[in-house]
């Protein structure tokens, strides 16, 4: 079974540059670096909303206790380190899951 994570966290303009370095040179290396069994890949999209941008974290596990490997066993909490608190305007607490019925490759 493959369960997608889905995070968001907003950012207000001034912060963009600082939380997208933040984002794709430390919080996703450092990730990327635990080499969690079972986590898959990892998708980062982007919305523009006005004054503040919206950012959603997408990621891809094999099961539940791979996302317990990841965050420990309140697997619905979110993991936003301090770096990334500081330079969020708000952000989601608690993660929400899916089990993917069916993803197609094109």
């Amino acid at each position: 079974m493959t369960v997608c994570r889905l995070w968001r966290g907003w950012v207000a303009r001034p912060n963009i540059e600082a939380y997208e370095q933040l984002l794709f040179r430390t919080v996703i290396p450092a990730i990327e670096a635990r080499r969690i069994p079972g986590f898959l890949h990892i998708d980062v999209m982007r919305r523009e909303l006005g004054e503040e941008v919206e950012f959603q974290t997408l990621m891809w596990f094999d099961s539940l206790d791979s996302i317990k490997a990841f965050v420990g066993d309140d697997h619905e909490v979110a993991h936003v380190p301090d770096a990334a608190r500081a330079v969020l305007a708000r952000f989601d607490a608690r993660v929400a899951h899916f089990e993917v019925l069916d993803r197609r490759p094109q």
